[in-house]
């Protein structure tokens, strides 16, 4: 006969009487708030008044953050919850439950602090000697809005339906001059619909207008390049004393595209192509990743969907981390980064560039594994040398190290920490958000690669 054990809900249990006896030793949850509770929070404590009642520490705040980050709970009403449902939050929480409006007027409050933390916990990986920091990889990849591509309007499309909400407040005006002798559908009230449009009609002429203003600005940079090309064409006219060949450049226009879009929830995110097909509201969020620890080194938000203009931003920030994380010997990028103007600009930060120059193919032959390309010119450029590196068995074995670190990170934070989509909206929200997310990522790896780089005090 089967034994079964009984179901028994009336027993009465105590808990331990400390949180620290509440979780192993080796819980992420415990390594988080070791980290947290070691690092310089002073620029975020000294921003409390210190009015009213005790306010809940900024170091339990974070490690509530970041451990919800870590494990797939990214609402402050879930983390709120969470500390009522989950020992690993109640340790961090000390057994207290700050509210969901604390948590999300903290994150939203104190984002800009998140990069000093940041910078805090690539310090401790450099104490510890966990990586060189020589080699890095630079990546970005589509993550969601918090809005919905149904939001976004084109510029045609507002204008048609600009014209259309116009033409019903005037059959509505007229209908209502009219009440007197016909009879008003049952349910309709004129004043309320024509206020409906008429707020419709506001929220369009705002989206038009944004867009004629990046227009503008769009103008300006494409009539620089129109005016460098024309130049150029001129120059080369005059030293051969022949027409250039090619077409001639077109001069770009002042007025908006038809295609061109706002998006009436978050106005700062922008349409992009997303993995698997399709178009969806994004941002594109970028990171530079040490190849030899996998940690994210330099963090940024874009909102353009190609990568070309990604390089120089990123260098610039790596340059303004502390010394010994600051100065790489190589960048590793895929083919979306490659340009010659990229390429120079690695070689001015004194970084070496190894950036495909094109898709590579599959299946290739044995022999190509074990040949070295023929010797390179002296007169080669800086192109070309980069090209011969990348050719060879030691730059085609370095190359290869970009799939094995920054891809996984993000496969990582997308499908294991199940981020896909911001919580936040407007650019500098979702770049602290984005901070956030590759600082919880950071300690997640440290956290595996030396468990005991931060001891309790």
């Amino acid at each position: 006969m089967a034994r079964f054990l009984p179901i028994d809900r009336d027993s009465v249990y105590l808990f331990p009487p400390s949180v620290q006896d509440w979780l192993p030793e080796t819980h992420l949850a415990r390594y988080i708030a070791n980290v947290i509770e070691s690092l310089d929070l002073c620029a975020i404590e000294r921003a409390y008044a210190g009015r009213g009642s005790d306010a809940y520490h900024p170091a339990s705040l974070m490690s509530l953050l970041i451990y919800g980050y870590a494990t797939g709970v990214f609402s402050s009403r879930r983390i709120e919850l969470a500390t009522h449902d989950s020992i690993a939050f109640r340790y961090l929480a000390c057994n207290r439950h700050p509210d969901h409006d604390t948590l999300a007027s903290f994150r939203r409050r104190f984002g800009g602090e998140f990069q000093t933390l940041f910078v805090q916990v690539l310090q401790i990986a450099q104490a510890n000697r966990l990586s060189q920091f020589g080699s890095i990889s630079l990546d970005g990849t589509k993550l969601h809005a918090n809005a919905s591509r149904h939001s976004a309007l084109s510029y045609e499309h507002a204008g048609r339906i600009e014209t259309r909400l116009r033409q019903e407040v005037q059959e509505l005006l007229a209908l209502a001059e009219s009440a007197d002798q016909s009879e008003l559908p049952e349910g309709l009230c004129v004043p309320a619909e024509i206020a409906r449009r008429e707020d419709q009609l506001t929220a369009i002429a705002a989206a038009k207008a944004k867009i004629e203003a990046r227009a503008r600005e769009r103008y300006v940079r494409e009539k620089a390049e129109f005016d460098a090309k024309l130049k150029a064409r001129e120059e080369k006219a005059a030293k051969t004393g022949r027409k250039p060949g090619g077409k001639p450049p077109v001069p770009p226009s002042e007025a908006p595209r038809a295609e061109d879009q706002a998006n009436l929830t978050d106005d700062e995110s922008r349409i992009m192509k997303v993995a698997g097909g399709g178009f969806d509201q994004c941002y594109n969020a970028q990171a530079i990743v040490d190849t030899e620890t996998m940690l994210v080194m330099v963090t940024a938000v874009a909102q353009a969907a190609n990568d070309k203009q990604q390089v120089a931003p990123m260098l610039d920030k790596l340059k303004v981390l502390p010394e010994g994380l600051n100065a790489p010997a190589s960048l590793l990028a895929d083919t979306g980064y490659f340009s010659a103007d990229n390429v120079d600009t690695c070689h001015q930060a004194k970084v070496e560039p190894l950036i495909a120059t094109g898709r590579e193919g599959h299946h290739h032959h044995w022999q190509e594994r074990f040949t070295e390309p023929a010797a390179l010119a002296a007169s080669a450029s800086a192109v070309d040398t980069m090209k011969h590196a990348l050719k060879t068995q030691a730059g085609r074995k370095h190359y290869a190290l970009r799939k094995q670190t920054v891809e996984p990170v993000f496969g990582i934070i997308k499908s294991v920490m199940k981020f896909r989509q911001f919580m936040l909206r407007g650019l500098v929200n979702v770049s602290n958000e984005w901070t956030l997310v590759c600082l919880t990522w950071n300690l997640k790896r440290l956290a595996a690669l030396h468990p005991q780089s931060v001891q309790r005090a």
